[in-house]
Order: C-alpha cells, then structure tokens, then sequence
C-alpha cells in the first residue's frame, strides 16, 4: 500500500476519544540533516494512536493523521535529497514553516508525543516552533527505543531497522516520513502485548521505559 493514500496534508475524520482512553500522536521528520541546531524541518508525518487503558488495548487510527511538507529556505543538496526522497520541486512547493508547525499543532492537541529516539524530534520541532510561532511546545513526550528495549530485553537491536528486521516489519519507503511513521507504529503494536502487561497509566509506561536506563539502553 501506498503510504501516501494514509495521509493528507491535514485530516482528522474521528471524534476525541472517550474517557478511559488515551490519544497519542506518533510521529516522524525529515530535516536537511542531522545537526538539530541548524538543519531545515522539511516534513512532518503523524499518526493518532488509542490506547483503552482499562481494556489494555492499543489501536492505530490512519483516519486520524498527518502529513506535511514544509517549504525550507533553499532546497537541499541532492545527497540528502536521495536519502529522504523530497525533491527540490516538492520542498518549494512545501508550506510556510509557520503555517506547517500551526497545522501540526492544531491536529495533534494535546496528546503526547511518541517517536523513536524521540530527542532528535522533539528538539527540532521545540526549535522551529520557538522560532516560528514562539511556542515551546510544552508537551509530554514517549521514546519508542527505550520501550523497545525494556519489553524486549534478549533481542540485540539498536536502530530502528534493527526493530524492524526482528519483527519483519516492511518500511515501503525508509526514510520517508509517511511511511516511517506507518512503521513505527507497527512495531509499537507488536511490543505493547508485553508493555500492557506492565503498565496501566502513562506515568506508569513512563516508569517502565525508565528502566531501559538499566538495561544499558540502545
């Protein structure tokens, strides 16, 4: 399947959820590189996770999502371009960084945020809303890897292509944020079985990924 048939630049289609239920915001970016101090955002995709608590279940919601290029202040060169696929034509075409950080901020609310290796996004985003529209996106955040790690503690994974390759999870795109994203959140649905046995709240699934901390975390 096509990533991009799960995502529009902006759709949300489902009601808040109800109470005893929980909605996450899972999400990935694509920059102009790797260094989280200078390198444009280039696109945003995210997608709505709900957890039922009480039941211990965890539902991906595609209707619920987001995908969303955001125009840089010129393209980049064409390595990067090979490795995230975003073209020059397509980064020009993108929307205004302000406009494309409101958007985000308006679909994804209040939920916290979920990514792998979360610190990476959760600066750059923290960065360019703070400079963008001069807000510091105060909200709680959740690290899939660590997460990973505690529920799984024998399997000797590192990077997120590790996880995927233990569990024949197939990226259609890596390092497409659309389809990453739908990764990501694949992989979260087959750790959570061990996570919902442990966990019964958010503070409590924070508590749990914590203890990664002493399993050496990757």
């Amino acid at each position: 399947m096509n990533p991009r048939r799960w995502f529009s630049r902006w759709r949300r289609t489902v009601t808040d959820p109800p109470s005893g239920v929980q909605r996450w915001v899972l999400l990935d970016v694509e920059t102009g590189g790797l260094d989280v101090e200078r390198d444009p955002l280039l696109a945003i995709a995210a997608v709505a996770v709900e957890v039922d608590w009480p039941q211990g279940r965890l539902v991906i919601r595609p209707g619920d999502s987001l995908s969303v290029t955001l125009r840089p202040p010129q393209a980049s060169g064409k390595a990067n371009i090979l490795l995230h696929g975003i073209g020059a034509g397509r980064q020009r075409a993108g929307l205004p960084p302000a406009e494309g950080l409101q958007a985000f901020l308006d679909w994804a609310g209040p939920a916290p945020r979920v990514a792998f290796h979360a610190a990476f996004d959760r600066a750059l985003l923290t960065r360019e809303c703070r400079r963008h529209l001069g807000d510091t996106m105060r909200h709680e955040w959740l690290d899939l890897a660590p997460l990973c790690t505690v529920s799984h503690p024998s399997v000797q994974a590192r990077a997120l292509d590790d996880w995927l390759r233990h569990f024949r999870i197939e990226c259609l795109a890596r390092h497409e944020a659309a389809a990453d994203v739908l990764a990501e959140a694949e992989l979260l649905q087959r750790i959570w079985p061990r996570v919902a046995a442990e966990c019964d709240g958010w503070q409590a699934l924070q508590r749990y990924a914590g203890r990664a901390a002493w399993l050496g975390a990757r």
